[in-house]
């Protein structure tokens, strides 16, 4: 009993120190490669070959330990019966050494079982059918190799017309199990090959055996005279249906479209868009037609690429062609469905973050609302700040849940994405430096409250009614009907005139300029303009109109009349009644709008008086010429 616990107590530390490896190594494993994904051929090759040479590394510990086995065992034979110390030394030594070599087994046996769930091995194939796999190395050969030699030799036997089942025997070698050929090795089962598939070297050679003769007789079977004979009629008929079936297709859509052309002028009228047609209906009737014969032409590709398939796959040489085209359909479709199947989460996610930012730009716009029609007021805060506000926020929050819902896109993290949003970037970056300072500008514009829809404005040597006021321009429109597009970076630029914006309240003042001469009295100048001014139309009388002397020039005074209207867009208007005022009332008191120095030339011509303001005794007064004296002509 204590040669049991002494056994056990130093024997367990290695299994604990062989075991936790071996999880640890199969667990990175794992991680590394996932299960049913198949590694690289390269890769693979390597890691099955380094497996055959622990294996071997193993087979000679083993072999070590055999020998030492029988030497104790003879050393426990020349040992007499009173020497138990001895014996028993040498007894659990030998204990140590099976012990080992069962845990050395089962170290084995879990690692082939943790790389066989990852590692499908190499395929023995005649005429694409597998009959084996291969995982182990046996000399130079690689399991690669050694899988495309043993299908070679296989084939070879397969083409022999003289092949018997009957000489395909196994022949046991020293360190290996050989199925052979008359004098021919087809192949050879090593220890490790049966350990790999869990069973002994001539129950896998017998098994081999086995699935070798029933395949090579397959092969011959398919590839008979009377097989190619009854593959080739079964061509012929899948040809011969493929071909009543496209011509059914063909009477089938021949039928439609004389059945869609006796619609012609009754159900099919063309196509109209309000009042625009769109398509009257002979374009309608090509329509139609075009798109009927686009999918009849579709019908048809589709069955002859799905009887490629069937007709390649009759032929056993041309098998394994049915099955690449099968899969270049099923492929992609497979993958797609697949993408769509792990894309579901994101997509959820995506669709949550819609719906949120959705009902917050909802919110944000009735609170819009309800600031334009006075119903919410903030201090400070004016009504025609609400929409463009509204639009700034929208903006940001519309770029802040791109940037959130931008991860969770099919491809966002592909190279190619990216470099086309850098791309994108770019050219936004040099193509829009213009429109982002007109941008810019229309937002300051926006907030300094120069101007609004419908304002009489002054912008450079522009005068009309603004019409628009975008983030880009703003459009007047003159007294001339003419449309005037200004950008928003040349208005921040200049000087901005709104005559309406006090016009309704406080009054706008029209102004003129009128030049008299020094011999008129000003008083009668002043009475004479305030008079004309409160007979024009639009002009108000309270506040009443007044007059400044703006210069004392060399010749005449300037008069300046001053009169408020409250109508800024008729201002055109309001002048030209101002200035026909203004001459009929200097005409009536007989005094001439001219300048003085003019009337000096002039030296007593006719008056610019009109005659029907003239009195009616009015004689034009010569000009005054006197001889020239004695002292002029010194």
């Amino acid at each position: 009993m204590n040669r049991i616990i002494i056994t056990v107590a130093s024997v367990l530390p290695l299994i604990f120190a062989g075991i936790y490896p071996l999880y640890a190594q199969s667990d990175s494993l794992r991680k590394q490669v996932p299960v049913n994904v198949k590694a690289t051929d390269s890769g693979k090759n390597q890691i099955l070959s380094h497996e055959t040479d622990e294996f071997q590394s193993v087979r000679a510990d083993q072999m070590g330990d055999s020998i030492r086995l029988l030497q104790l065992k003879y050393e426990l034979l020349k040992l007499g019966a009173n020497d138990n110390k001895k014996k028993q030394s040498i007894t659990s030594e030998r204990d140590q050494i099976k012990l080992r070599d069962s845990l050395r087994k089962v170290l084995q046996r879990l690692k082939i079982d943790s790389l066989r769930s990852i590692y499908s091995g190499y395929p023995v194939v005649l005429s694409d059918d597998t009959i084996f796999f291969v995982f182990a190395k046996i000399g130079s050969y690689s399991p690669d190799e050694r899988a495309k030699a043993v299908s070679g030799r296989i084939l070879k036997q397969a083409e022999d017309y003289y092949f018997k089942e009957d000489s395909l025997i196994i022949v046991p070698s020293e360190l290996t199990m050989d199925i052979n050929y008359k004098d021919e090795v087809i192949t050879s089962i090593s220890e490790l090959d049966a350990v790999w598939m869990n069973s002994t070297k001539e129950s896998l050679a017998e098994n081999y055996r086995t699935k070798i003769s029933v395949a090579i007789r397959k092969y011959k079977e398919e590839n008979s005279l009377s097989a190619l004979i009854r593959d080739f009629a079964m061509a012929v008929g899948v040809l011969g249906v493929l071909i009543l079936i496209i011509f059914f297709i063909n009477k089938i859509f021949k039928w439609i479209k004389n059945k869609i052309e006796k619609q012609r002028g009754s159900s099919l009228r063309g196509f109209k868009i309000r009042n625009y047609e769109f398509l009257d209906t002979n374009r309608q009737l090509s329509l139609i037609f075009a798109l009927a014969k686009l999918a009849k032409w579709i019908i048809i590709l589709t069955l002859i690429y799905l009887t490629l398939p069937v007709l390649l796959g009759i032929f056993p040489w041309t098998g394994g062609f049915a099955a690449k085209l099968i899969s270049y359909f099923l492929n992609p479709v497979k993958h797609i469905l697949i993408s769509v199947w792990y894309y579901l989460p994101n997509f959820f996610t995506v669709i949550v973050l819609i719906i949120f930012f959705r009902y917050l730009l909802r919110i944000l716009h009735y609170f819009k609302n309800e600031i334009e029609r006075g119903a919410l007021k903030i201090p400070g805060f004016y009504v025609d700040w609400a929409n463009p506000t509204f639009q700034i926020i929208r903006v940001l929050i519309l770029a802040f849940a791109l940037i959130i819902i931008f991860p969770y896109l099919p491809g966002s993290d592909s190279q190619i994405f990216k470099g086309v949003s850098v791309f994108l970037g770019v050219l936004f970056t040099f193509g829009s430096a213009g429109a982002l300072s007109n941008i810019v500008a229309g937002l300051v514009l926006t907030y300094m409250r120069a101007y609004k829809i419908g304002d009489r404005v002054k912008i450079g040597d522009a005068t009309g009614d603004v019409m628009e006021k975008s983030l880009l321009v703003t459009r007047i429109k003159t007294i001339k009907n003419e449309i005037i597009s200004i950008p928003n970076s040349t208005v921040m630029n200049s000087h901005t005139t709104n005559f309406s914006a006090e016009a309704k309240e406080n009054g706008l003042i029209i102004h003129t300029t009128v030049t008299i001469g020094y011999e008129n009295p000003w008083r009668m100048i002043h009475d004479l303009l305030i008079k004309a001014a409160l007979a024009t139309e639009l002009i108000e009388k309270d506040p009443a109109p007044f007059v400044f002397q703006t210069s004392l020039d060399d010749f005449y005074v300037s008069y300046q009349i001053n009169a408020y209207t409250r109508d800024a867009f008729k201002q055109q208007n309001t002048y030209s009644n101002l200035h026909q005022n203004i001459q009929d009332m200097f005409n009536e008191a007989g005094v001439e709008i001219m300048s003085a120095h003019y009337k000096y030339i002039r030296d007593g011509n006719q008056s610019t008086v009109p005659p029907d303001h003239l009195p009616d005794d009015y004689v034009t007064p010569a000009f005054r010429v006197k001889p020239l004296t004695k002292e002029d002509n010194s």
